[in-house]
């Protein structure tokens, strides 16, 4: 006689069933449970306790279906039952039936919990979030996915004796984020998007969910003098608990040692290998002047603001940093971004902030060849002057030395669209984004391409974004839309807010203009 095949035996002892019914039935009660249980203030473990037993228990009872058998005596042993005996198949009608059973009831609670529970929770949500919450919620733009090595590092607070070292404590958390995106294995939101939330009641779970990261580094800055502490300390994004926290102590000549402890703690508390034997240098020791390095790092993060006093005055410290130390290369290239794009935030003479910018690059470049922001500036000088041909290939160098640089991205970002490769520039600006999600720049760029395409909805829905809205980008993309549908009133002020904003003195009457001039025409058209 043929022995049965495996499944064929499966089959009648009804254990694919019982795994067809266990399946559904532990997906209800998870589902139950999930919505339930948070009612009446269970424990946390409660939920992830029952997912786990009903994960446990699913070998066991396919086990049990092969082993047993209901008979109109009770529980016994499959292979105590005679095959003319047994009532396996009405048992497998019964099953049947209980499935479908229960399938409905999950396509019921599905239905219930999708109509009447989820609005509910939503509307619960947003009243206890305040009557404006739908608006900061668009305004803050999609919650992202955090990785487990992913981190932003926010802006230092200042803790030195006069608190005048505001934008010198902001340098160095720049120093320490660059050391840290330096380590592979670390996913390290840019500048331009942790740096944001400075000065603002945010909250840990709140920025992790805008920037998709599951660790934050906050960190202090004290400086007194030739001393110095820098603190920092690592929070859990999503619950705001503090993971670690030490103090770095030591001289101002000390500082790229003490930021390479601290880069390197960082990595061992997230439990992140280092490339090769993790003997290579997480912080160059890009000078041996700590005097200007000091000037250096608070200049770096005037450039960064770029609006009202703070290009002059970055240029101010920048040359301050390059007569102490002649061989500063990174000094020098800063020096060439800030002259570059001088005259276009505030004033000045193009052709001789074009000429500084170059002379600073050059010298730079001659220092380290491997530069990017110098090779950058040279690019950005150039398209400014619409050489595009020459623009390329300083570009296409600052771009292979610096791939994840949002500023260098940005600029080539300008450089694709001025060539009509409008989808090429949006597309690196999309992949700039996924690693500076709240850059304003970055999001300010994004909407005039959106605007370039036609696309008016995409344009005002990353203007309107959380932090965009009110800054000088914002008002200038605001102006282009009201001047394009005609309103050259409201177009002029809004213009005229960016400009002062900027820093610029431009007075109201070369507002309109402008308006008049540029888009009168062109807006009483498509009136």
């Amino acid at each position: 006689m043929k022995r049965p095949s495996f499944y064929a035996e499966l089959e009648r002892r009804n254990v694919i069933r019982m795994a067809g019914l266990y399946l559904v039935g532990a997906w209800l009660i998870v589902q139950v449970s999930s919505t339930l249980l948070p009612m009446f203030d269970a424990p946390a473990w409660l939920p992830r306790s029952i997912v786990i037993v009903l994960v446990v228990g699913f070998l066991p009872a396919l086990a049990f279906a092969w082993v047993f058998e209901v008979t109109p005596q009770g529980l016994k042993r499959d292979a105590d039952v005679p095959l003319q005996e047994s009532i396996a198949p009405q048992t497998a009608r019964r099953m049947d039936r209980l499935i479908i059973a229960v399938l409905a009831l999950a396509l019921v609670y599905f239905g219930f919990d999708k109509f009447v529970l989820a609005p509910a929770r939503e509307s619960a949500r947003v009243e206890q979030a305040g009557p404006d919450a739908h608006d900061r919620a668009g305004q803050a733009g999609p919650a992202l996915v955090a990785a487990p090595n992913s981190m932003a590092v926010l802006a230092f607070d200042d803790l030195s004796p006069a608190h005048d070292q505001g934008y010198f404590s902001d340098g160095m958390a720049e120093e320490i984020l660059n050391a840290l995106a330096r380590i592979k294995a670390l996913k390290v939101v840019g500048r331009g998007s942790s740096f944001r939330f400075k000065g603002r009641n945010a909250s840990p779970e709140d920025i992790g969910a805008q920037l998709g990261v599951a660790h934050l580094l906050e960190g202090s800055v004290r400086k007194q003098g030739e001393l110095l502490r820098i603190t920092a300390t690592l929070v859990q994004a999503a619950d705001g608990v503090q993971q670690w926290s030490k103090a770095y102590d030591g001289r101002l000549a000390d500082v790229f040692d003490l930021q390479e402890s601290c880069a390197r703690d960082i990595a061992a508390q997230l439990k992140v290998v280092l490339a090769g034997d993790g003997a290579e240098r997480l912080v160059d020791k890009a000078t041996g002047n700590a005097d200007a390095y000091a000037l250096f790092v608070e200049a770096q993060t005037l450039v960064n603001v770029r609006v009202g006093d703070s290009l002059p005055r970055a240029i101010a410290l920048l040359r301050k940093a390059v007569a102490l130390d002649p061989k500063f290369a990174r000094a020098g290239s800063k020096l060439a971004i800030a002259h570059a794009v001088l005259a276009q935030y505030v004033s000045g003479d193009w052709q001789a902030n074009w000429k500084a910018s170059d002379e600073a690059a050059h010298n730079a470049l001659a220092i380290d060849p491997d530069e990017p922001e110098a090779y950058a500036a040279l690019s950005y000088n150039q398209f400014s002057q619409r050489r595009y041909d020459a623009m390329v290939e300083p570009m296409r160098r600052a771009l292979a030395l610096a791939p994840d640089n949002s500023a260098v991205n940005y600029w080539a970002a300008n450089e694709l669209a001025a060539m009509g490769r409008s989808r090429d520039a949006e597309s690196r600006i999309d992949a700039v984004l996924a690693n500076d999600p709240a850059n304003i720049l970055l999001l300010f760029y994004k909407s005039m391409l959106r605007w370039r395409a036609s696309d008016e909805a995409g344009a005002l829905a990353f203007i309107r974004r959380d932090g965009v809205h009110d800054s000088p980008w914002g008002a200038m993309m605001l102006s282009f839309y009201d001047a394009a549908h005609g309103d050259r009133q409201t177009a002029a002020v809004q213009f005229g807010k960016s400009e002062g904003k900027m820093g610029s003195r431009i007075s109201p009457g070369d507002i309109e203009t402008i308006y008049r001039g540029s888009y009168g025409d062109e807006a009483q058209r498509q009136a």
